[in-house]
């Protein structure tokens, strides 16, 4: 209409998302350095930062290792998620959103892969687990990995009691000094509800009985099993869990995205003034 100016609203960066992406990764930033700091500080009360070797010398997996690489992860999404939306950096937002989608898609193929190669995903773990249980003595951060899973599952081994004959302390042979030799750790035991202390020695030659005695004694089922039936009875909490974590990465990856276009629609439009006023001049 004559006589009236419309007015166009200038493109700005909305507070809303940009504190809120910057919320968030500094919770993400905090955690991660927390559990990259518990790594460290393990690993030096073990002496693996004064002897950097002992990281290959263990044969199995160290727990330690879980903590520093998700805490190294999670440390440097968030310094690039949280830093990138408070200076308005699209480099690290850029860097932020790349990250997480590559996560994110590795998390996809492993659930691919898991879901179409069962019967080799139950191959490894089986490995996975037995070269741990040879491992068991030499790494007290594994040893409480060990107890706790077979506590949990309330199983023994990969596939059975048996698997601790792979165990230099454990194993049946005759050349075996041990006092633990055809025995299992106290994990595999049955715990009695009565027992007020905790029966270290409770398995102790069990596996030179007859497995039907064995039974009263110590969880004669494999953990690989016992996992897999863990999941099932739980597969609609597990699936939530994952789907949680897919959402949430999803959404950062968005924000993000939808943050660097606002500082180019903000950055364009200085372009355009700034070109504007030389050409007034």
């Amino acid at each position: 209409m004559p006589g009236k100016h419309q007015h166009f609203q200038e493109p700005e960066v909305g507070c809303c998302g940009k504190y809120f992406l910057f919320g968030f990764n500094i919770v993400f930033w905090v955690l991660g350095a927390l559990f990259l700091a518990i790594g460290l500080w393990a690993w030096g009360e073990k002496g693996v930062l004064s002897n950097i070797s002992a990281l290959t010398d263990l044969g199995g997996l160290d727990p330690v290792w879980l903590f520093v690489v998700v805490g190294g992860v999670m440390s440097v999404l968030g310094f690039a998620g949280c830093i990138g939306a408070l200076r308005e950096n699209t480099f690290l937002l850029k860097f932020f959103s790349v990250f997480l989608g590559l996560i994110f898609f590795l998390e996809l193929a492993t659930g691919i892969l898991a879901f179409v190669f069962k019967d080799w995903i139950r191959d490894q773990l089986n490995l996975f687990i037995n070269n741990n249980v040879k491992a068991y003595r030499d790494d007290i951060d594994l040893q409480n990995l060990i107890d706790f899973a077979q506590e949990y599952w309330s199983c023994c081994g990969a596939r059975g009691p048996n698997d601790w004959n792979l165990n230099i302390y454990f194993n049946c042979t005759d050349l075996n000094p041990s006092r633990e030799r055809c025995g299992v750790p106290f994990s595999c035991c049955v715990r009695d509800p009565a027992e007020d202390v905790l029966n270290t020695q409770c398995g102790y030659d069990v596996r030179l009985k007859l497995e039907l005695e064995q039974q009263g004694s110590i969880h004669t089922k494999g953990c690989v099993g016992q996992f897999e039936k863990w999941l099932q009875d739980n597969l609609i909490v597990v699936a939530g869990v994952f789907v949680g974590i897919a959402l949430l990465q999803i959404f950062g990856i968005c924000l993000a995205q939808n943050l660097v276009s606002d500082i180019k629609a903000v950055k364009a439009n200085w372009i355009k003034h700034d070109d504007g006023y030389k050409l007034l001049k």
